[in-house]
């Protein structure tokens, strides 16, 4: 998989998910740190990468959007320090890999996964 880390997701996860073997990239190392949310997820998407994020924003933006990619994994923890960030992301991709593959929005607590998948359709009334 491929990965985006937004600026509130520290470049240790980063290096984290490298070691791992995985392609991944913050926003910080291709100068982006000012880039706007639209265009983070434009990134995300052209180049099939899933954005990792703790901005609530992104998960409003897909939803509004009608797209089914990119994925997002949107962390809501009390604990924001990497080694907690990496546990958490480490149960993710052994839960939820084809969740994210296929298109989801993968919000992590403390101690829940959950998985709303892409795209988000608006219920009748």
């Amino acid at each position: 998989m491929k990965w985006l880390a937004d600026m509130g997701v520290s470049p240790r996860t980063v290096a984290w998910l490298r070691e791992r073997g995985e392609e991944a990239l913050h926003l910080r190392e291709e100068g982006l740190q000012r880039a706007k949310d639209p265009a983070i997820l434009k990134k995300a998407r052209t180049e099939g990468r899933i954005l990792l994020t703790m901005d609530l924003d992104f998960g409003y933006l897909l939803a509004v959007s009608g797209q089914h990619l990119p994925s997002v994994v949107l962390f809501r923890l009390a604990d924001e320090r990497p080694d907690s960030v990496n546990a958490r992301l480490a149960e993710v991709l052994a839960q939820r890999g084809a969740d994210l593959e296929a298109g989801a929005i993968v919000t992590v607590t403390e101690n829940a996964l959950r998985v709303r998948r892409l795209p988000i359709r608006r219920e009748s009334p």
